[in-house]
């Protein structure tokens, strides 16, 4: 006979570790409901599944999704702009440069702008591979 049960697992997107596991035995099963909370950037497996996918693969192998998945928006470990802006503005001095590096591209920008504007401080959204080199000067 098989129980219900409740995985609590980091998810990270479902790119890797343990969740990967749960996933593997869980999404085969109509009867399972998989929750994301927060979350899922895009091209990751969490948005995937989010956005309906009915076969991922994982460790390679094709996985079918039969199982529900739902999320909850509303939950999230990240802060918010203000929050970020309250953490920033207690600093003693300003760094030399900020570098926002989480996030979609728009909300990115956006909070550089806002560090910039609000701050006054220098702020920075990398592309995707761009080297930056950092020097003590």
């Amino acid at each position: 006979m098989r129980f219900p049960c409740v995985i609590i697992s980091a998810s990270g997107m479902a790119t890797g570790g343990r969740i990967l596991h749960h996933l593997i035995h869980r999404l085969p099963d109509p009867r399972n409901t998989i929750l994301f909370i927060g979350f899922q950037a895009n091209g990751t497996r969490g948005q995937l599944l989010k956005d309906g996918a009915r076969e991922i693969k994982i460790h390679g192998e094709p996985v079918q999704v039969r199982a529900e998945i739902k999320s909850m928006e509303s939950f999230s470990a990240h802060a918010d702009s203000s929050e970020i802006l309250r953490w920033l503005s207690s600093f003693r001095s300003a760094p030399k440069c900020t570098f926002v590096v989480h996030g979609e591209p728009a909300a990115s920008e956006a909070l550089a702008s806002q560090i910039q504007s609000d701050l006054g401080w220098k702020c920075h959204v990398p592309e995707q591979l761009e080297i930056v080199e950092l020097t003590g000067q």
